[in-house]
């Protein structure tokens, strides 16, 4: 069984220990929705802001010629996402869902689109998205995901173009709960998401897993499901936990060797706050896009290390290294281990 996300082809061994029915884990899965756990457990990914946006977005535009209750939208993963929403005369409302994440402050939040006519396709930022350096926060996967869903809308409507404004009603107010201000991201809340999911996580699960991090000689703390998956390739002499963002709280409770691997976001956010501080960038996944060797990355990779007094290995989105600090520098621009 393949877990549609992320690629991770789920061990058998966990498939036989699931808590419910085999055909509603598969349903869950391949909706997107379902995260198996080693233990049969399973948690529900939410969707992030763009998944939410593109739904607005969507329902906004068929709502010009008939009200709206439920949308279905692409996302950058290549599964359809189903989000309820509330959609009335060209305005629609779309609420984000974070599924078992405990810790996501923007859940719950409502994305808001207003949609007029138009000879194009035409998306503005509204009240409650962020800017930086004049430019709306809002990726460039997630705005291809919006401008994805209001073409479907305008050939199910028949519409040559629309006009839609997204907004975030308490954008302002919640993004004072996040690093948006210290990586120059003024005004509200950033359009993300580079998958259309947002992983599961809770404190349940984090003690569950403090106790896996205690007993292990040797373990390696990773921050997402594409870091577990290739952190087991990789190190399979090792214990391989999903610890999310909770970095310290994993090395607080280590009492082995540990590595500290997985994509550069959250490793060197957790470092560094402020890594993207001054730069143009608005993600570091987007600095890395356009510039791999950005001495940025060097700084913050060393920042992790001196923090942790671990060795840290930061993966690209198939599973190659961009750096290990073992191997200090490390770049291989043909893409090979």
């Amino acid at each position: 069984m393949i877990d549609p996300v992320d690629n991770f082809e789920i061990p058998a061994e966990w498939v036989k220990r699931a808590r419910i029915p085999l055909d509603e884990l598969l349903s869950g899965i391949l909706s997107g929705r379902y995260v198996l756990l080693s233990d049969g457990s399973h948690l529900r990914r939410g969707f992030t802001t763009g998944t939410t946006a593109a739904a607005a977005a969507k329902a906004a535009v068929l709502s010009l010629k008939g009200d709206i209750s439920e949308v279905s939208v692409p996302t950058p993963a290549g599964i359809r996402a189903f989000l309820p929403v509330n959609a009335k005369n060209g305005r629609a409302c779309a609420i984000k869902d974070s599924g078992d994440h405990a810790g996501d402050v923007t859940g719950g939040i409502e994305i808001r689109a207003r949609a007029k006519e138009n000879k194009t396709i035409l998306i503005k930022a509204g009240h409650g998205i962020g800017s930086k350096n004049g430019k709306p926060a809002i990726n460039p996967s997630p705005m291809h995901q919006i401008e994805e869903a209001i073409k479907e809308a305008l050939l199910e409507t028949k519409l040559r173009g629309a006009l839609v404004t997204i907004s975030i009603p308490r954008g302002k107010e919640v993004a004072g709960k996040t690093l948006n201000e210290k990586i120059g991201i003024k005004g509200g809340l950033s359009i993300l998401g580079t998958t259309g999911f947002v992983e599961p996580w809770n404190e349940h699960l984090g003690e569950m897993k403090e106790e896996l991090i205690k007993k292990a000689d040797k373990v390696v703390l990773t921050t997402g499901r594409i870091g577990m998956r290739f952190s087991n390739m990789l190190f399979p002499e090792y214990t391989v936990i999903l610890i999310g963002s909770d970095i310290s709280r994993g090395l607080a409770v280590a009492k082995g060797e540990v590595i500290i691997c997985g994509l550069p976001g959250l490793i060197l956010k957790w470092a560094n706050s402020e890594v993207l501080k001054n730069s143009h960038y608005i993600t570091i996944q987007e600095m890395i896009d356009a510039d791999p060797f950005n001495p940025i990355i060097d700084l913050a990779l060393d920042e992790a290390v001196k923090i942790s007094g671990k060795r840290i290995v930061l993966l690209n989105r198939n599973g190659t290294i961009l750096r290990d600090s073992k191997e200090r520098n490390i770049f291989n621009p043909e893409g090979t281990l």
